[in-house]
């Protein structure tokens, strides 16, 4: 286990070879707010949200930075990076805590395909030793855990084979919780040990805010990056079209009203900026203590994690 000084100096010396991965790359340091007016939509995601004096008001801590980030996009930032602290309700655990530190950035022009390969190099360039990489798609994955063909590799297909798999699910869950729950529990483990495992086109019901695949409505633009199981990087080609934005949104406060979470404010002047227009862009965030779990072989997060 490492100590405290052991952790910062791990920490820092990670943290500047970060910066000098984006220097070279003329991608901008940007540092956003930590509270913000609004919290997520996102069922799978619950907002830390503070006590206010104005009890008038609400306020939160950011689950992420993309939402401030993608207001700079819109107004002409160019690619820009963050490292900094997050924060999620009820998250605990071996890979998890409730304030982390999470690594985000946008590329203009960018596809999903040349960011993925760009998170596959920094993390390459941080390791002492070199990874062995591999891609593979979500259906892939799934027709080969669930012993299909690829001529019954069509999305209703799979749904009827995974509902076969989900007797043992928690109760309760969405559909698109019951996909992260199967994928997590039946496929995730499976990865190999000292590989890198690129995972792309989800699921449309699992795109966030990633755009569809051109030509292929059912599957989305979102990559995962994985170091064994160890989940690293979430990425999108970036959805740009407010409408759809809006769409999703408010089927995000069904789905939580549906749970019986609490529904959740639509982040206005997010929205405002997206209306204004997003440039075309790919973003990808990852989590830098997962990230020093990786590259430093530690078997918990703790041991990345500054003691609160």
């Amino acid at each position: 286990m490492l100590n405290q000084q052991q952790k910062l100096q791990l920490r820092a010396s990670a943290a500047a070879s970060i910066r000098c991965f984006f220097a070279e790359r003329d991608v901008l340091e940007v540092m956003t707010p930590v509270i913000t007016p609004y919290g997520v939509t996102d069922p799978h995601i619950e907002s830390m949200a503070l006590q206010a004096r104005d009890e008038s008001s609400e306020a939160y801590l950011r689950t992420s930075p993309e939402y401030f980030h993608k207001r700079l996009l819109a107004e002409s930032s160019g690619d820009i990076y963050e490292l900094g602290p997050v924060f999620r309700a009820g998250e605990h655990g071996r890979q998890h805590r409730k304030e982390f530190s999470m690594l985000e950035w946008y590329r203009l022009g960018f596809s999903w395909q040349r960011l993925a390969a760009e998170v596959v190099e920094l993390i390459q360039q941080l390791s002492a030793e070199p990874w062995n990489v591999r891609y593979c798609s979500w259906l892939s994955l799934s027709v080969n855990d669930l012993g299909l063909d690829a001529s019954q590799a069509e999305l209703t297909v799979l749904q009827s084979k995974l509902s076969e798999r989900m007797q043992k699910a928690p109760a309760n869950l969405d559909h698109s919780a019951l996909l992260d729950w199967w994928f997590a529990t039946q496929v995730q483990p499976q990865f190999p040990t000292d590989t890198l495992t690129v995972v792309y086109d989800y699921p449309a019901a699992q795109a966030a805010l990633a755009r569809r695949c051109p030509g292929r409505p059912d599957w989305a633009e979102r990559f995962e990056v994985f170091a064994g199981p160890l989940e690293l990087a979430n990425g999108y080609g970036e959805l740009t079209d407010a409408d759809e934005l809006r769409l999703r949104f408010e089927r995000d406060n069904q789905q939580r009203e549906a749970l019986g979470l609490t529904e959740m404010p639509i982040d206005a002047d997010f929205m405002a900026a997206i209306e204004r227009g997003l440039p075309e862009c790919a973003g990808v965030a990852v989590g830098f203590e997962r990230l020093l779990m990786a590259v430093y072989q530690l078997g918990d997060i703790s041991e990345a994690a500054l003691s609160a």
